[in-house]
């Protein structure tokens, strides 16, 4: 924990900082809801194809999904996501006229979740 997923447009490959992103993203995480830094874990994954309403072209997504263990307050989440969405500004800048789409959401890992480390 914590769990963060990180979907963006191939559009955006050259454009997004992700190797700057990832360490800022875990620094908030650490002092907005108390995780440990070396508990953050985060993944990106490439999407070839984005349509945002009915325009297949000239749109690029970026989302991001942090999942946490169950007991953050909304204010803490709110807070998050607000930081999420501030790290994007900085760390993505699209090229060619794309209009940009950032998201970012806070879920509660299931309480099924567990880890194993080697």
């Amino acid at each position: 924990m914590p769990q963060i997923t990180v979907d963006y447009s191939a559009t955006l490959e050259d454009s997004f900082d992700r190797r700057a992103f990832a360490p800022a993203l875990h620094a908030e995480v650490v002092e907005i809801a108390a995780a440990r830094i070396e508990a953050c874990k985060t993944q990106f994954r490439r999407t070839e194809d984005t349509t945002v309403g009915a325009d297949p072209d000239g749109h690029a997504v970026v989302h991001v999904t942090l999942g946490l263990l169950a007991g953050r307050s909304d204010d803490t989440r709110v807070r998050l996501t607000e930081a999420t969405l501030e790290l994007l500004r900085r760390h993505v800048k699209p090229a060619g006229g794309l209009a940009l789409h950032l998201s970012a959401e806070v879920r509660d890992l299931d309480p099924s979740y567990r880890k194993s480390e080697s």
